[in-house]
């Protein structure tokens, strides 16, 4: 079903001061210390950065799937389509999974049940919440594997997870995911256990079908090369919060924040002669429960000043809707931008 529906002004998905911590034997711990972003409707938004900056958390944060114990949800709004998903009961919520938010997970073969076939696992949410069941379920199911991309599709309904290469067991997650026609589909890390070209492969099939269903698409992934041209919007998170947010094509070509000019420059790129070393970011994320004083990128970052160690920078407009949180952003802008000329 191809939607064609009137621009909708209100964003679809409004996470405004998120706050999710865990419970440690060393303290508690804060992964997602102050989150805001919203997803519009129909748009692809990327949220981007290095393992453990809390990005998966925020995922899992929106979806109401952290692990309590350790983990609690403190605080903030999660509002989809108006409705705060954090004050729904769990029976609400779990009409909301699948119909209203559709995930892609990192591993399917964790994610799919291994002794249940193919079949089985994408006609449960149509029975769920769709309420289709036998021949009508099964046929369903054949086409939306013929949908992702999965030939004689009939007959791989009676397939296990473990005859299915990693592409065809992903994108199975994406026929799942999609089948009820979800309004925002989010995909964490859904191509990091691929090679290169089948990640290409997925990531266009998503943006195919969701901009064919006029679903919203949300990208997580540590790798900013990989979604250049998938996103229309991106947000760059660090030690819990976001720290850049901006339209892509203006974060790709002048990048605000230091990290963001690191995970820039870590990616290969073909317009680079072949004999250029890549610029990784020096040194490592820092521990969670031992975040530095002021700023905590300022222990990896060329630009830090004495202002950096005792105060930490909020995320500011600085362009037509780009934000940024650094002190020195119109130097780190200015310096990128000397560089691309």
């Amino acid at each position: 079903m191809t939607t064609n529906s009137p621009i909708n002004s209100t964003p679809l998905l409004q996470v405004r001061d998120l706050r999710t911590s865990f419970n440690t034997p060393e303290g508690k711990i804060g992964a997602v210390n102050g989150v805001s972003f919203d997803v519009n409707h129909g748009e692809t938004l990327g949220l981007v950065g290095e393992s453990g900056c809390g990005k998966s958390v925020s995922a899992l944060s929106i979806m109401r799937l952290v692990p309590n114990p350790p983990g609690v949800i403190e605080s903030g709004e999660v509002l989809f389509e108006g409705v705060d998903l954090l004050k729904i009961s769990d029976k609400e919520m779990q009409s909301v999974r699948g119909a209203g938010i559709g995930m892609i997970f990192q591993e399917p073969m964790s994610s799919l049940n291994p002794v249940l076939t193919i079949g089985r696992q994408i006609t449960e949410p149509l029975g769920v919440h769709l309420g289709l069941k036998g021949a009508a379920a099964e046929n369903r199911a054949a086409e939306l594997l013929e949908m992702v991309g999965i030939a004689d599709s009939k007959r791989r309904l009676d397939d296990h997870p473990h005859q299915l290469s990693g592409g065809q067991r992903q994108r199975v997650m994406i026929a799942i995911a999609l089948s009820c026609e979800p309004k925002l589909l989010i995909a964490d890390e859904a191509t990091t256990a691929l090679d290169v070209t089948i990640q290409a492969q997925i990531l266009e099939l998503m943006k195919n079908l969701t901009s064919q269903l006029g679903t919203a698409l949300m990208i997580i992934t540590h790798n900013l090369g990989i979604i250049a041209r998938y996103a229309d919007r991106l947000n760059v998170m660090y030690a819990g919060k976001i720290r850049e947010s901006g339209n892509a094509e203006q974060v790709y070509l002048r990048p605000s924040h230091p990290y963001t000019v690191g995970l820039l420059n870590s990616v290969p790129r073909l317009d680079r002669p072949a004999t250029e070393r890549l610029d990784p970011i020096e040194g490592e994320i820092p521990d969670p429960a031992n975040l530095p004083s002021g700023c905590a990128f300022r222990p990896r970052c060329r630009w830090a000043t004495a202002e950096c160690e005792v105060s930490e920078p909020m995320l500011e407009q600085i362009e037509d809707r780009q934000l940024v949180a650094c002190f020195e952003s119109k130097a780190v802008s200015d310096s990128v931008g000397i560089a691309l000329q």
